[in-house]
């Protein structure tokens, strides 16, 4: 079942969170470096839990983690890992809190070497699943298939966020994602 059918069958609640998400993030186009890193962030947290809970959860890592300021998380201490260690609004584990400070200097490196994380996702771009996978495991953290396909879906650099015959395909092609553009 695809996440577009998926929406279609919560109610309450659960869809109006969910719908959020769908409608007017997932699969469009991210430029702004920090939200890159955020939804990064985000996409490796969730591994083992379910997405709902990690958009329930999306304001405490926005807040535990400087409003995914590269340049912040990346002057992490060993203080700010504890910090983070404690707070109960996110996911306490090691090794995630690890990845995201340690991914946030891969990005603030890549940032110096070619202007921008997203100018360093283009250069790379076109890639099939499996060589961005090999990519991302080559500089990343607790990048697996699956994080890095969901993450380069949810940002439009990889197909299939979106079934052709959802409303929302449409709304995301407007916004010309790299998939969508031949080079």
């Amino acid at each position: 079942m695809s996440y577009c059918d998926h929406v279609e069958l919560l109610t309450g609640d659960r869809q109006i969170l969910h719908k959020n998400y769908h409608d007017n993030h997932y699969g469009f186009p991210i430029h702004d470096d920090n939200e890159l890193f955020g939804r990064l962030l985000m996409e490796i947290n969730q591994a083992g839990l379910s997405w709902e809970t990690m958009l329930k959860k999306e304001e405490a890592f926005r807040t535990a983690y400087s409003n995914f300021d590269l340049q912040a998380v990346a002057a992490y201490t060993e203080e700010d890992r504890a910090r983070l260690m404690q707070d109960a609004g996110i996911i306490r584990n090691r090794l995630k809190i690890n990845a995201a400070i340690e991914n946030a200097k891969v990005i603030v490196q890549f940032q110096q070497e070619f202007g921008s994380f997203e100018q360093w996702l283009e250069h790379h771009h076109p890639k099939t699943k499996e060589e961005w996978v090999k990519l991302f495991k080559k500089h990343f953290r607790f990048t697996g298939g699956e994080i890095v396909n969901e993450f380069l879906m949810s940002i439009g650099y990889l197909k299939g966020a979106h079934a052709e015959t959802c409303p929302i395909y449409a709304k995301v092609l407007e916004h010309q994602p790299l998939w969508s553009i031949e080079k």
